[in-house]
């Protein structure tokens, strides 16, 4: 009881001495001009910044997460209408499984990012190489990338269509790849078990399905990643051909109203179990709800472990 009253203490603490920006900030950091802000708070309720006597916004480093989350489902094709019941889902997953000692390490891992934006912005890959290390050497892998590199990634690649901003994200992109597949192959070379990986069609680009397999591996069970543009038909004959434990679909999409319907289809093609993973488990979950297709969620202190229990066969579907 006493370690979480003092986590307790600590959060508060923390929470007290948050930073906070006015709207112009928000604006500049996220490239969100302050109309759509105010928009997105009255007519959506989406992001719900504190005020000032005055009245004047202010927002949190957690309220500016937010903005680039639903600028993230807008790019990938959802209405701003309907990004709120989206952000309430994934969030409610996640803050049921994050511990309480995040909140008081986030101020860290911005740290983190904002060197990691100076050698971006000087194109400095040796420093870029030797923080990435540091970082590595700091926490566990879940944090490394779902806290700190995946964010900052997605910073980038929201800002993309400014000048000078696309080619900061390709040299983050680009790192971030070679550096995950040397991890992936490292963990494939100590495990004999395997689980397939592959991108439901269109609905990740390339490093976000590399590191749900480093989130998905472990010392049971090693992950290889199919190529991002892998047809669904030609699974079946890749199953045949390496009889894996499991064949695991990745989306970061909204599911399509088919998607049960097209997952059960190729299920039954199948030799091996099918799960799925990704933000478009966390959404699809209760229309999959009774089927043979279980789901792993997004997060990934969660997703490991929920794939060796279905492997074990302790994992409802």
């Amino acid at each position: 009881m006493s370690d979480l009253v003092g986590a307790s203490s600590l959060v508060s603490s923390a929470l007290k001495q948050e930073e906070l920006f006015p709207i112009r900030e928000v604006s500049r950091l996220t490239g969100v001009n302050p109309v759509t802000l105010r928009a997105w708070e009255r007519r959506y309720g989406l992001i719900r910044p504190t005020r000032t006597d005055s009245g004047h916004r202010l927002y949190s480093q957690a309220d500016i997460e937010s903005v680039r989350s639903i600028l993230a489902w807008i790019e990938r094709g959802v209405a701003v209408s309907k990004v709120g019941k989206i952000l309430a889902k994934s969030s409610a997953i996640k803050s049921a499984s994050a511990p309480v000692y995040e909140e008081v390490s986030a101020s860290e891992w911005g740290e983190w990012q904002a060197q990691l934006r100076r050698v971006i912005g000087a194109f400095d890959e040796a420093g870029l190489d030797r923080l990435y290390g540091q970082i590595f050497s700091s926490y566990p892998l879940p944090v490394v990338f779902q806290d700190i590199l995946m964010p900052l990634w997605q910073e980038y690649l929201l800002r993309q269509d400014e000048y000078g901003q696309t080619s900061e994200w390709l040299f983050l992109d680009t790192f971030l790849r070679a550096r995950t597949l040397q991890r992936l192959q490292v963990m494939r070379a100590q495990v004999d078990e395997r689980v397939l990986l592959a991108a439901l069609p269109g609905h990740c680009r390339e490093l976000e399905l590399l590191v749900a397999g480093l989130l998905l591996g472990g010392s049971d069970v090693s992950i290889s990643v199919l190529g991002l543009g892998q047809p669904l038909e030609e699974l079946a004959l890749v199953c045949e051909k390496v009889q894996p434990q499991a064949l695991v679909l990745f989306s970061n999409q909204p599911p399509a109203d088919d998607l049960p319907r097209v997952l059960s289809r190729l299920a039954l093609t199948l030799d091996c179990p099918l799960v799925l993973a990704g933000d478009g488990a966390d959404l699809a979950e209760e229309s999959l709800s009774g089927s043979p297709i279980a789901c792993l969620g997004s997060e990934g202190r969660l997703m490991q472990r929920r794939l060796q229990q279905f492997l074990a066969g302790h994992l409802d579907t």
